[in-house]
């Protein structure tokens, strides 16, 4: 497993900036990594993404030096190391609720000592057949390189916040606003008093910690208003960014017709 350059940004104290898709087609990857993304998020949980889509994802993403990240539908061991084996560089955990389940993600992406992951020589091992290779070499550069990101996107995950905070090895709490406002009873009101409140919550939580903030956001100006918040993982959904481009093409092309 190579230098995660996400990660290691991350750990100097940087910001990175991702693109989300729920799309499995390289060729679409491709074209995105040419945008200079510090990474790529291919969305498991919303999407039919399969473990084998991720495979050539994640090849992609390699030639173009592009972090593959992953969100898996659920927070279940085998499910992460499925994933992982494919080549993807980091998993997002959905649904972080509990100190426990924070600790159960980790332990899903590390290898032992430092978790349960299985070990088989699968593509992300280099299918064992890299000259040298020693499986003692790939379980550190797992270990090292892999990042792990927590969701908190439910009432219930704020009110546990100083647990989950303390789950040793997770490198990102993420906010995920649909469905925090979604819980708070204001599904999509990200103004909301209430969400608004719940975000506060979050930001001075993590702040003080080794944990960088992250947040998806659904344009540049809430990408800056969140970085002054102290997000350092930023994302923005790939649709986001189209459509506003094509419409405002299509409608000042047609006015002008």
């Amino acid at each position: 497993m190579g230098v995660n350059q996400t990660k290691a940004k991350l750990k100097a104290g940087e910001t990175v900036i991702g693109c989300y898709t729920r799309h499995a087609d390289p060729g679409l990857a491709e074209v995105l990594g040419h945008y200079g993304w510090d990474y790529l998020l291919f969305d498991g949980e919303h999407t039919p993404l399969s473990s084998r889509e991720c495979e050539n994802l994640a090849r992609v993403c390699e030639l173009r030096d592009v972090t593959p990240i992953v969100r898996i539908p659920a927070n279940q061991p085998g499910l992460a190391g499925q994933f992982l084996d494919t080549g993807m560089q980091g998993v997002q955990f959905p649904m972080i609720n509990s100190e426990a389940a924070a600790r159960a993600a980790v332990q899903a992406v590390k290898y032992p000592p430092d978790g349960e992951r299985g070990l088989a020589a699968a593509r992300a091992a280099n299918y064992g057949q890299q000259a040298g290779f020693h499986f003692r070499d790939h379980v550190a550069a797992a270990n090292r390189e892999t990042l792990v990101i927590l969701q908190i996107e439910t009432a219930a995950s704020i009110a546990q916040l100083p647990g989950i905070l303390r789950a040793p090895d997770a490198d990102v709490i993420f906010i995920g606003p649909a469905d925090l406002s979604l819980s708070l009873g204001c599904p999509g009101e990200l103004n909301h008093p209430k969400v608004e409140a719940a975000f506060e919550a979050i930001v001075q939580a993590v702040t003080p910690t080794d944990k960088a903030l992250g947040i998806m956001v659904p344009n540049a100006a809430a990408a800056l208003h969140w970085k002054k918040r102290g997000a350092r993982y930023i994302m923005i959904v790939m649709e986001a960014l189209l459509g506003p481009t094509v419409r405002e093409f299509l409608a000042s092309t047609r006015e002008r017709s």
